[in-house]
């Protein structure tokens, strides 16, 4: 994920200070599991569940790209 930043998500990540990235990060990556671990037993019954979690993962992708720029520009 935004391989453009990848030093400065290491150094977030490190530095522990910006509880806001430290969360979303953590949030789209639980995200991101579960979401593969539904789609290995999707049956088709939880396909709407799936997309709804995507949509969300999504959204925090995209708040995670706003708060790494902000924090390049810094």
């Amino acid at each position: 994920m935004f391989p453009e930043y990848r030093e400065l998500i290491t150094r977030l990540k490190a530095e522990g200070t910006n509880q806001r990235f430290l969360h979303l990060f953590e949030k789209h990556n639980d995200l991101d599991h579960k979401i593969s671990g539904m789609e290995l037993h999707d049956a088709g019954g939880v396909h709407t569940e799936i997309e709804a979690l995507k949509k969300e993962k999504l959204r925090i992708k995209d708040e995670l790209y706003s708060l790494l720029r902000q924090e390049a520009a810094a």
